[in-house]
């Protein structure tokens, strides 16, 4: 082989060698609708889940049964597989009726139990399963821990959630927290599986000593709790992405979707929605967030 063509093979050896590369890098991107693992929880999921707690619920409830459905369908379609809602909200039973199409292993459904002193755990959870039309919810969490003493005090709560993941009624439980005294306490916890934990970039409706008091919270012992927790093996949930839809302005909310996947490093995140538009945004902001 003359000096010629010696250097034209290894050129195009060379070339051929990064277009693999680049496949590969782009074969591996992460994107928003990639399966991801909750911790020791073992459940599988898309790092986007679909919200529908907006003002409690209202804004998907004032669609109505027929649009909130096609709105479902067009988060299935785009490749969105976790539906969240909670006891507390006006949309179980919605999004149940929305969900009736699409095979019951096919998508990780979370409710969120509100934790009511005298109440007998395991009829709650069946009348919440008759509610939401599935047999089973694939994540259950103790809705809105806001005070130091929440262990304790829905110790009763805690006891049912694992007679009902014996029975396989529910596949895998956790908090939602608000507050600091109450995040305090999940670092540690041998019980939580999964934490739904505030999270974005300017602490806009995060959590502070005083739960919802108005006031920023403060990002950085967040984040610090929500790594510990990480390395302890729960899976992580964020909420408030859009600051409680005060971010009107697209770099915060692209902002919120960066800083919860690069700097704190949660597993996914959860995004209440009205159209179609903000479905499609929310699952490009997250690619961007990843890329």
């Amino acid at each position: 082989m003359d000096a010629l063509s010696r250097r034209s093979f290894i050129k195009a050896g060379v070339a051929a060698g990064a277009l693999a590369g680049g496949l590969q890098m782009q074969a591996e991107k992460a994107t928003a609708t990639d399966v991801v693992t909750l911790g020791r929880s073992g459940i599988k999921t898309t790092r986007l889940a679909f919200g529908t707690g907006t003002h409690g619920g209202r804004v998907q409830q004032e669609l109505g049964q027929e649009e909130f459905t096609k709105l479902v369908r067009h988060a299935y379609d785009r490749g969105i597989r976790f539906f969240e809602t909670a006891e507390a909200y006006a949309t179980p039973a919605m999004l149940g009726e929305a969900l009736k199409p699409f095979p019951r292993d096919s998508y990780v459904l979370m409710n969120k139990v509100t934790t009511s002193p005298g109440v007998d755990p395991l009829q709650r959870f069946d009348e919440m399963r008759r509610i939401s039309n599935t047999e089973y919810f694939d994540i259950m969490l103790l809705h809105y821990q806001h005070t130091g003493d929440w262990v304790a005090r829905t110790a009763p709560w805690q006891e049912g959630l694992l007679q009902a993941q014996a029975k396989r009624v529910i596949l895998s439980h956790g908090a939602s927290v608000h507050g600091l005294p109450a995040l305090r306490q999940v670092p540690g916890n041998k019980f939580l599986q999964i934490a739904m934990i505030r999270m974005n970039h300017n602490g806009t409706s995060m959590d502070g000593l005083v739960p919802d008091d108005g006031n920023l919270g403060n990002v950085a012992e967040v984040v610090e709790h929500v790594k510990q927790v990480k390395k302890e093996g729960m899976g992580v949930v964020s909420m408030k992405l859009c600051g409680n839809g005060t971010f009107i302005r697209h770099e915060d909310r692209v902002a919120a979707m960066r800083f919860a996947m690069q700097n704190a490093g949660v597993d996914c995140v959860t995004v209440g929605f009205k159209n179609n538009q903000e479905v499609d945004e929310a699952i490009d902001n997250l690619n961007l967030a990843l890329s």
